[in-house]
Formats: C-alpha cells, structure tokens, sequence
C-alpha cells in the first residue's frame, strides 16, 4: 500500500464563518489555493508552502480543541488502495469511492474511521 502514498493531501477543517476563517489564515501567510461550493456550502483550500487547510462551511462546528474533521492522505492509484483497505478490514465506515469536481480534473475519494473516531481520507486528484 505504501508504493502508493505520497504523503499527506489536506487537513480538513469545519468552519461556521468563512471570513474569520480566511482572515485567520491569511494573517499567518496562507493563499486561497481553491474556491469552489459543495452542495451549496463554500469550500477553501488554503495553502502555504506544501501545507494545504480544506476550510469547509457547515451549520454546527465541534469548536473545540480536537475539532479538524479528517486528514487526507494522497495517493496515486484510489483503486488499489481501496482494494488493499477492503481486504484488510480496514473500511470501518463501508465507504465508496466519491468524485468532486475540486481542482482542475477533480478528485476521488474515500474515508475510513482509526481507532480514536479519527477520520482518514485517501484522496486522487485527478
């Protein structure tokens, strides 16, 4: 499985004001890498340097320390590494593979669940 990790992708992070959110970030050097809207609610990747923050609206964040929503790992081939999740019994939340149109081709997803309730996603760009 490792042949096809290449490290991680983004942290995901849930947020009820996006502007205090961009203000945030942007005070500490990060640049809107990605602006786009997922069922309605606006999405953010924020980026400095090889460190990419996914900020996401949603109605009710957890606002509390512990609060990042999941950390995506990049990988190469979503497939194979689906297939070697499955086979180990690892899909702990019997995800499916997703598609979002974010970045210039898109992205295929999917999220499995550690033994503390922390979510993993393994993420293609396409």
């Amino acid at each position: 499985m490792k042949e096809y990790i290449t490290g991680i992708q983004h942290v995901g992070l849930p947020t009820e004001d996006m502007k205090a959110t961009r203000d945030f970030y942007g005070q500490l050097g990060f640049e809107a890498a990605l602006e786009t809207l997922n069922n309605g609610a606006q999405v953010v990747f924020f980026k400095l340097y090889n460190l990419v923050i996914e900020a996401y609206e949603v109605k009710k964040a957890a606002g509390a320390i512990g609060a990042i929503e999941h950390v995506a790992i990049d990988v190469t081939d979503i497939e194979k590494i689906y297939e070697e999740i499955c086979n180990k019994g690892l899909n702990t939340l019997n995800d499916e593979i997703h598609f979002l149109p974010f970045w210039e081709n898109g992205v295929r997803f999917f999220t499995i669940m550690g033994p503390n309730h922390e979510k993993i996603e393994f993420s293609q760009r396409l």
